[in-house]
């Protein structure tokens, strides 16, 4: 039997411009390449999910299930993959289970064929509902571990996770190291272990943030790794991934080497490159490597988020008080991984510390309901004297999370009713109440238009109103 040939998930349509360009790429400016890159030979497209639907309603004035649509249509023979939160699918909390259960479905419906779930603190009851609902629709669940490092997060933690998510059903595992913490020989004895202990595909996805991800992605695929994210060179590295045309080049001469032509992948990353220009104003290419990530574990943009935030207080010369301070508000809380929306809770918490004088003298609503259990489990326990800073006497929740939520379909469908034109409006509105009802105002009034043509010869750009930002 011979080594089977890594695969490559691109990420140029979802995670890369949202990594670099704040994710504003437009539809307009990914249909006119849609068909080249079906032609490449890509393990799967990753193209949705993430903060695409947010973004695309609160920014662009696109219909998120529209550009599903049109993608769908544009690439017929890729599958298209997305990132679903778990139990927050894709916004910022945790929602009822008939609100997962209504997404995960029309997802489906609309074309995406390959969903990963993943839940920030790694508790797998907030991953279910959307595994269970994903395989019943039939689409491929791959189910996903937030890579960290702490004292407790190691590589028996790990394969522990993926024994457990092959036990609910997942089709593959992603190593999801959403800050490029994951270095070369820790990811070989961890993809060894998973593939010899858990025994589905591996796929690992990483950011090149710290700077060490293609090396890492190098020893995975020695060590057997099934597919590995990339995206095109004109949108890698920095906070997003790394490079297709590099990784492809690096494997050649190997038996796993993938099969794709760099003459082909040149076209493609042109393209991206004149497309690049149009979003200069959020363009965050400056920050090629951040080696902080290897001390702090904040991922990319938090950083700024933090100068924005003691900017705005006017104690900026406090950020390396409060870089010093996330890795104890961190430890407090359990060792959460920092990926949404633990990142946010644990970040802004460590400003509130540095900027109060005194560590939990003002707490975030987030972080009291992070202690209260209802975002889940932390990764290790929280000690008894920072849950009585936080939450004083009050004794957490033990059980799932969204067995404390009430069905929300049917409240959001008589509040969004006089909009409403498809079920697929109830679910936007759901998941972001205020920018969706005001994105489906617009629609009513005829300022939001879709006007595409998928030609056989491939798409033909048209154009997509959008307010100016």
């Amino acid at each position: 039997m011979g080594i089977k040939k890594v695969g490559l998930t691109d990420t140029t349509l979802r995670d890369a411009h949202q990594s670099l360009l704040a994710t504003r790429m437009k539809i307009e400016d990914m249909l006119p390449i849609a068909k080249k890159l079906d032609s490449i030979g890509f393990h799967s497209l990753e193209v949705w999910g993430g903060a695409t639907f947010d973004t695309c309603m609160r920014y662009l004035n696109e219909d998120p299930w529209d550009r599903l649509d049109l993608l769908k249509e544009a690439i017929p023979n890729t599958p298209l993959q997305m990132l679903l939160r778990g139990q927050n699918i894709l916004g910022y909390k945790h929602y009822a289970d008939d609100v997962v259960e209504a997404f995960v479905k029309k997802a489906v419906e609309h074309g995406i064929d390959i969903i990963r779930i993943f839940d920030a603190l790694n508790d797998l009851r907030n991953l279910e509902k959307a595994m269970e609902v994903a395989k019943a629709s039939g689409a491929h669940v791959q189910g996903a571990i937030s890579y960290t490092i702490s004292p407790v997060h190691n590589t028996e933690y790990y394969v522990t996770k993926g024994i457990q998510l092959k036990e609910m059903g997942a089709d593959s595992i992603c190593i999801k190291d959403m800050a490029g913490l994951l270095a070369p020989y820790p990811a070989e004895e961890l993809i060894l272990a998973l593939k010899s202990q858990v025994g589905l595909p591996i796929q690992l996805h990483s950011h090149y943030t710290s700077g060490m991800a293609a090396m890492t992605y190098f020893k995975a695929a020695e060590a057997g790794v099934d597919v590995i994210d990339t995206c095109i060179s004109s949108l890698a590295l920095g906070t997003s991934q790394p490079a297709t045309e590099s990784m492809v080049a690096a494997m050649q001469g190997a038996e796993y080497s993938p099969d794709l032509e760099l003459a082909a992948l040149s076209e493609i990353a042109a393209y991206f490159s004149d497309v690049r220009k149009k979003y200069k104003d959020f363009d965050v290419s400056a920050n090629i490597v951040d080696t902080n990530v290897l001390q702090y574990q904040i991922p990319g943009g938090m950083i700024s988020n933090f100068m924005s935030q003691l900017a705005q207080q006017n104690a900026l010369d406090k950020l390396p008080t409060v870089l010093d301070e996330v890795p104890r508000v961190r430890e407090d809380l359990g060792y959460p991984p920092l990926v949404t929306p633990t990142s946010q809770i644990v970040g802004t918490q460590a400003v509130l510390n540095v900027l109060s004088g005194e560590r939990y003298k003002m707490i975030s609503n987030e972080t009291k309901n992070y202690v209260r259990g209802l975002y889940g489990q932390s990764p290790a326990p929280i000690t008894k004297e920072i849950k009585a800073k936080i939450i004083g006497v009050e004794e957490p929740i033990t059980e799932r999370p969204a067995n404390f939520i009430e069905p929300q379909l049917a409240q959001a469908q008589s509040e969004i009713a006089v909009y409403m034109e498809r079920e697929e409006d109830v679910l936007s509105y759901v998941l972001f109440p205020t920018v969706a009802k005001k994105f489906l105002e617009e629609r009513l009034a005829g300022k939001v238009k879709v006007d595409f043509q998928i030609a056989q010869e491939g798409p033909q750009a048209g154009t997509v109103p959008y307010h100016p930002i």
